[in-house]
């Protein structure tokens, strides 16, 4: 996963981020599973300005978290292309196209019936509209009710309705597990969440971080950005760190920047820190942990799991 500025990083999480071994089970996550619920779906289909006449069989997903989300609806046959970043299930239709920088050529060259990106870069959107080509725009969710309405305006235009609702079912009803087996504590532990070696974190306002809260943990970057006025991605110091001695240090950069609990240690003045110490640097996959897709229950099961080992 390449390194992406704080913009970037925030337009493709929702660090939020996070996923679905349990919630998308097997049949939802391997390409040509689940094959459709015509019966239950209606054409036309509508999501907002877009209506689709008929079932589209010509899907180009720009967004890793959307490609994730139609294959975990079963509309995976329908996908024939989607982007350089996505890589989540095995064997999805990758390709040379850019989400950060879309070309209209490039893309009406897939001759697609839909197109799903997460950003208007480019003006993307006009450009295809003039190509005749329906775009749906699904932004970075900020909220897990985000993540929720996207699968569903997917199912909805992809004729997986049913698929859709019962995805979303499935993960309200594991995260909702997860957080009710938390133990209970009298003080909240403290954590640093870690996009990258440049100690750019995520505070309690962006997607990832509302999943850290909800694991009843405290942001040690929050201060950082009390004004939000980084978007809720601020830069670290390692002395900020240093001084707020946070019990977890959550590593989202293990795969782009070969971070572990051994390099961590390793930098200067970070052996002392309790996190350290306790042997509770936890490693993240860094694609789960920068997506709000259907793996995002993933995510918070790896953040309760690392937060339950702790006596309360």
């Amino acid at each position: 996963m390449s390194r992406r500025t704080p913009r970037l990083l925030a337009a493709t999480l929702a660090v939020a981020a996070l996923a679905l071994g349990a919630c998308a089970e097997k049949a939802d996550d391997t390409p040509g599973a689940g094959s459709s619920s015509q019966s239950a779906a209606a054409f036309p289909a509508t999501v907002g300005n877009i209506t689709l006449d008929e079932r589209p069989e010509k899907i180009v997903s720009l967004s890793p978290s959307v490609t994730e989300m139609l294959f975990a609806i079963g509309a995976g046959p329908q996908v024939t292309a989607v982007d350089d970043n996505s890589d989540y299930p095995a064997g999805v239709p990758k390709s040379d196209l850019s989400g950060f920088q879309p070309n209209a050529e490039a893309i009406a060259g897939r001759n697609p019936d839909l197109v799903v990106i997460s950003d208007d870069r480019n003006k993307i959107v006009d450009q295809l509209g003039k190509l005749k080509i329906p775009v749906l725009v699904t932004p970075s969710a900020t909220t897990l009710d985000d993540t929720y309405q996207q699968i569903t305006d997917l199912g909805t235009l992809t004729g997986h309705p049913t698929e859709a609702a019962d995805l979303t079912r499935r993960m309200r009803d594991d995260i909702a597990k997860l957080v009710k087996d938390l133990p209970q504590r009298s003080e909240k532990l403290t954590f640093y969440h870690e996009l990258g070696t440049e100690l750019y974190s995520a505070t309690s306002k962006t997607f990832i971080g509302s999943l850290y809260a909800m694991a009843g943990l405290e942001n040690i970057a929050d201060p950082a950005d009390a004004d939000n006025k980084n978007g809720g991605y601020p830069q670290l110091s390692q002395e900020i760190i240093v001084k707020a001695d946070p019990d977890f240090i959550f590593l989202a950069d293990t795969k782009c920047c070969q971070q572990s609990a051994d390099t961590v240690k390793a930098r200067a003045g970070w052996s002392g820190l309790t996190a350290v110490k306790n042997n509770q640097v936890v490693a993240l996959d860094d694609s789960v942990a920068s997506r709000w897709g259907p793996r995002v229950v993933d995510l918070l099961r790896a953040i309760v799991d690392a937060v339950a080992k702790v006596p309360a």
